[in-house]
């Protein structure tokens, strides 16, 4: 199973993500979209929306560069382990308990809102669900590492993600030993990107960022005219 979990399911879920997202765009892109419900509940939305992304975005760059960042670089910058855990289980902590608040209002109002859960399909419940699990779990494998503050077992991990994107074989044994809370945390997250080209997530992959460098205003004529002007 671990070498299942480890050895295996990495690559099966960077496929799915990949190749469904691409195929989603090509043959679906008119659902390609969050899917907002802001007319059915506003005030809830706003603050649940805003600590859950602000709180699952860094949690998840805080994961995707501290697990792919090189040991090496550590070592020049002359950081040690033990204050890169310390780190991590900081701004991790804070970022985690900002997105389950923020989950948790949204998961409230998707279940217990009438015109909100009647416009929900099963799948945007279902992988919010998954995601609050997750960060959940997440928040457990902090009360784990405080344990051991040397830093040994996130630098298991950023080894397993380097065996991982260079094929070796024997990158799951790297984790066979960590403790179960952190073999969940991968799995859920592993589980998490074969489901992502299938939900509402793939709107994470059209974030506006061009509106920062488009070359004017965008004009936007209002439906008011002058009576004595002929219309058009």
């Amino acid at each position: 199973m671990s070498y299942f979990i480890f050895g295996v399911l990495p690559y099966v879920a960077l496929t799915v993500l990949v190749v469904g997202s691409i195929a989603r765009y090509e043959r679906d892109p008119f659902t390609w979209k969050s899917g907002s419900s802001q007319l059915l509940g506003r005030k809830q939305l706003i603050w649940g929306s805003i600590l859950f992304h602000v709180g699952i975005l860094i949690v998840f760059f805080g994961h995707l560069i501290g697990m792919l960042t090189p040991v090496e670089l550590f070592h020049a910058l002359h950081i040690s382990y033990a204050f890169k855990q310390l780190m991590a289980i900081v701004v991790g902590g804070i970022a985690g308990a900002m997105a389950i608040i923020g989950g948790a209002m949204l998961l409230h109002r998707r279940l217990f809102n009438p015109r909100v859960r009647a416009s929900s399909t099963f799948a945007d419940t279902g992988i919010l669900v998954l995601l609050f699990v997750q960060i959940v779990v997440g928040m457990g494998t902090i009360l784990v590492s405080i344990q051991h503050l040397d830093g040994g077992e996130m630098v298991k991990f950023m080894d397993w993600a380097r065996a991982i994107f260079t094929l070796r074989k024997d990158a799951w044994h790297i984790v066979a030993d960590v403790h179960w809370i952190y073999k969940l945390h991968i799995l859920l997250g592993l589980v998490i990107f074969i489901l992502f080209p299938f939900t509402r997530l793939v709107h994470m992959l059209s974030v506006p960022v061009r509106y920062l460098w488009r070359p004017g205003y965008q004009i936007v004529r209002t439906r008011k005219r002058n009576a004595s002007q002929p219309a058009e």
